[in-house]
């Protein structure tokens, strides 16, 4: 089946109706740990052109007021705390508590004031209290960046869209370790969860709200 085709079998049967986005989003930065920039690391993914896309919406995000959410991962040592999950990745390990991989890439790394969410497994909101400050902060709609597009972007704009509010994927500004994985995931994630926007997109409606 052609890419033309598969967009028209999914829109036949009634799949990626659009969702309008709203008056008061958020920026969600998913996972940008130095773990998938350093080439000597386990989970090197070769994502340096989301990393540098995600560092100018996040620019965005700040220069016009949205509030930024990041998320990290990191586990006790052994990784107790991650249970099935950690077990099935080894590669997780690079998250363990005192390891440098779990830092932040230093372009992203957050700024005084914005909230910083720990977590341990795929979701930015399992385990956590994402939702109940995305709540209290008003926020219905979810602008993401983040790694990897097949795990914890894709996790994560599943939960968001179940807790009510609207995943928009910025696609430039997500990435995985094989591109085939990484497209795949954003057409999934385009018919059945999310929203998918380009960067210029989110900067021209981070913009708007602003004025």
């Amino acid at each position: 089946m052609t890419d033309a085709n598969r967009q028209a079998d999914y829109a036949a049967a009634g799949f990626g109706q659009g969702l309008a986005l709203g008056l008061r989003p958020a920026l969600l930065m998913i996972d940008f740990a130095r773990a998938y920039f350093a080439p000597d690391s386990p989970l090197y993914a070769g994502v340096e052109t989301a990393r540098d896309a995600a560092a100018q919406v996040l620019a965005a995000a700040r220069a016009h007021g949205v509030p930024v959410f990041h998320t990290r991962v990191e586990y006790q040592p052994g990784g107790a705390d991650g249970g099935v999950f950690f077990r099935k990745i080894a590669a997780l390990k690079v998250f363990e508590a005192g390891s440098p991989l779990g830092d932040f890439e230093s372009p992203l790394a957050p700024a005084p004031g914005e909230t910083v969410i720990t977590k341990q497994y795929p979701s930015a909101f399992f385990g956590t209290d994402l939702a109940m400050r995305l709540n209290s902060a008003g926020i219905d709609t979810l602008a993401i960046c983040g790694l990897s597009t097949s795990g914890c972007v894709r996790a994560s704009a599943v939960d968001a869209i179940c807790h009510g509010f609207v995943p928009v994927i910025v696609r430039e500004g997500v990435g995985d370790r094989l591109a085939a994985v990484h497209e795949a995931n954003l057409f999934d994630l385009a018919a059945k969860t999310a929203e998918l926007r380009g960067i210029d997109e989110i900067i021209a409606y981070f913009e708007r709200l602003a004025s």
